[in-house]
């Protein structure tokens, strides 16, 4: 292609989001300015410590809970590590039970912490999903038995966009005396969440998903809750979680959640409505000659109600994804085939076999998620480039 004629186009907000250029600042400043340990107790340290406190507050108000309900982490994984073998640990050590429901197509932050509990003597029932992606709720019931201390179910898939059923699932694992732990790092502030509401007693998230730096997250730990501990040392987060804060990024966090909070339903409506018409033209590219023969199909669920705003998973039947991605990347459009945190694994998405795709079915897949920054542009010249990509691969 003519390199000027060559537009970049982003269409992988699943796997990161570009940083709110205020979030950015705000992180710079407290890089240049507010660098005191907040543990100390000079001035330039209480500054931090305010700066902190402040965060913890903004980011409750968007969950509907207290600020000391907030814990900061390093990401979506260590909240997920914390919540699993912090239960755990605790159930184990109480001798309250020793079993954990999930689904099996939870992100491997939660399913490896599962398999590595296992180890350890945990007994972890992994349920199935339908065709579209959703946890069977009689089946959740029938799971939940004496022993279980924990049900873990995302809020919504990173790969297919479908939102499970997590109040409801909640109120099943209350009614057994189970706690109930939601990984919500697509879901947090694209879709509404009120942990109060939702019944939830843990809660995961990512910085980086909703237009803050990566390497920053939280824990929600709902009140008179006690779990483990994940990592030693010193007392920060209140003696829960050692190691001094990364002020910077916890206030950048912080900075985006206010941001992305404020402009949730307006921002939702945009998505949705783009991906809306990015999936009818889609839908409609086998009606081209030079096309037809070709099956295009949308992975999950259609019920737009029930799936991440921003998420497109596709299926080009009988094309290969990587080919696919690979072209659009030439093009200057960035898609993914999946979980970001699986990328280099050379076996298909567990996810789209996981809702029934035969295993070439999946690897003719490719994800495309849309954010606040996608444009109706941005989208006709994608599929300009996904028809002449698949006219190019079908020869």
């Amino acid at each position: 292609m003519d390199n000027k004629t060559k537009k970049t186009v982003y269409l992988d907000y699943a796997a990161t989001s570009p940083m709110y250029p205020e979030a950015a600042a705000e992180m710079y400043r407290m890089l240049k300015d507010e660098y005191g340990n907040p543990s100390a107790v000079y001035d330039s340290a209480t500054h931090a410590r305010e700066a902190i406190n402040e965060a913890r507050r903004t980011i409750a108000k968007t969950l509907n809970t207290e600020m000391d309900t907030i814990f900061f982490t390093s990401g979506g994984t260590e909240s997920d590590n914390w919540a699993l073998i912090g239960t755990a640990e605790a159930a184990l050590r109480a001798g309250k039970g020793n079993h954990i429901v999930t689904s099996s197509i939870e992100h491997p932050a939660v399913l490896k912490t599962c398999r590595y509990l296992e180890q350890r003597g945990f007994r972890i029932t992994y349920l199935p999903v339908d065709k579209e992606g959703f946890i069977d709720l009689a089946q959740l019931k029938r799971a939940i038995d004496s022993e279980t201390v924990l049900v873990s179910i995302m809020a919504a898939n990173n790969e297919i966009g479908t939102i499970e059923p997590i109040r409801e699932a909640a109120e099943l694992a209350h009614q057994k005396g189970s706690l109930f732990h939601t990984d919500a790092v697509q879901a947090y502030l694209h879709i509404p969440i009120d942990v109060k509401q939702d019944g939830i007693d843990m809660l995961s998230a990512s910085g980086h998903k909703f237009g803050g730096p990566k390497g920053t997250g939280f824990l929600y730990i709902r009140r008179n809750l006690e779990i483990d501990s994940l990592i030693h040392g010193g007392s920060q987060e209140r003696n829960h979680r050692a190691g001094t804060e990364n002020t910077a990024g916890i206030t950048a966090m912080a900075k985006a959640a206010a941001i992305a909070h404020s402009r949730m339903d307006e921002d939702e409506r945009r998505i949705s409505s783009l991906k809306s018409y990015m999936l009818g033209k889609l839908m409609r590219l086998p009606e081209i000659p030079e096309l037809n023969g070709i099956s295009i199909e949308l992975n999950g669920t259609p019920d737009v109600i029930k799936r991440l705003p921003g998420n497109l998973n596709i299926c080009f039947r009988g094309i290969n994804g990587e080919s696919i991605l690979i072209l659009l990347d030439m093009a200057g459009i960035a898609a993914s085939a999946g979980s970001a945190c699986s990328s280099g694994a050379t076996d298909p998405s567990y996810v789209l076999t996981g809702i029934g795709l035969s295993k070439k079915d999946a690897e003719s897949s490719v994800r495309f998620t849309l954010g606040r920054d996608t444009t109706e542009e941005d989208i006709n010249y994608t599929l300009k480039h996904v028809e002449d990509i698949l006219k190019r691969l079908k020869k």
